[in-house]
């Protein structure tokens, strides 16, 4: 895609997704799912790499927040109103499907939802099964482990290209992004598919860079992963991107006030 194409695209996306502010604090409900194979079969795509995110402190999403697949991936922190069996710092979840019930806006994993719980209130709060919560949206902090792509297993080489996003950190959203054989300056821009799975079927020979743009700020930043998939990329693999995503995307609201964020 030519530079100013790419560009133009990006102002597009960006101006569109504006939406309600993830950081300020919400009120809602969360339920749990009593089974992992459930989050396993989610709409980001993630599949049983899902249960190994967050060290199984995962969740489905209210449409609002899954955004079409825009959240997959994200981080919120979660916690019960009932302070007598919830901590004060509750639960940080990744976002890893979408949720269908609209009397909540979070199903958690059973080890999402138990992570909310005092020491020794386990029992008591799953027994609950549905508990009001406050939440907010926080950077996710993968411990300075990379962004990573997996090539799915739809892949078709050398005419067609899967890959899935895994790892990416801050508070940021994906909203485009270009391949290349490494070294060349002809971009070719590849779409969301679904969730956190992106394709293109213009795939270039060779080994293959990679260019995203992200929200940053109130503006996007590019980031440019200079060599990604080896020239003998592979079904089902997955490789390091080089980069790490850390920025913090600001939503153009009204300024949240943080002191609601209290038992």
């Amino acid at each position: 895609m030519a530079a100013i194409g790419f560009v133009l695209l990006v102002a597009l996306l960006l101006a569109s997704s504006a939406a309600a502010c993830d950081r300020c604090v919400h009120q809602s409900k969360v339920a749990f799912f009593s089974k992992a194979q459930a989050l396993q079969s989610g709409a980001c795509g993630y599949g049983s790499l899902a249960t190994g995110f967050n060290h199984g402190r995962i969740a489905a999403a209210a449409p609002s927040i899954y955004k079409d697949g825009a959240g997959c991936g994200v981080c919120f922190q979660i916690r019960c109103d009932d302070k007598k069996i919830c901590s004060e710092e509750g639960a940080t979840v990744v976002v890893t499907d979408r949720n269908h019930d609209n009397a909540t806006d979070f199903v958690l994993s059973s080890r999402a939802f138990a992570a909310m719980a005092n020491n020794g209130m386990v029992p008591q709060l799953l027994k609950l099964g549905l508990a009001n919560v406050q939440y907010r949206r926080v950077p996710c902090d993968y411990k300075k482990k990379n962004m990573a792509v997996r090539v799915e297993e739809s892949s078709q080489k050398p005419h067609y290209l899967a890959i899935k996003l895994l790892y990416q950190g801050g508070q940021t959203q994906i909203e485009a992004m270009d391949v290349a054989k490494v070294g060349s300056p002809n971009w070719n821009f590849m779409v969301r598919n679904y969730g956190a799975v992106w394709d293109t079927s213009r795939v270039p020979e060779g080994a293959l860079q990679l260019r995203f743009v992200v929200t940053a700020g109130f503006d996007g930043k590019m980031y440019w992963a200079k060599s990604v998939l080896p020239a003998d990329w592979a079904n089902a693999a997955i490789y390091d991107s080089g980069i790490q995503i850390t920025d913090i995307s600001q939503e153009g609201c009204a300024i949240c006030d943080d002191g609601s964020w209290k038992h």
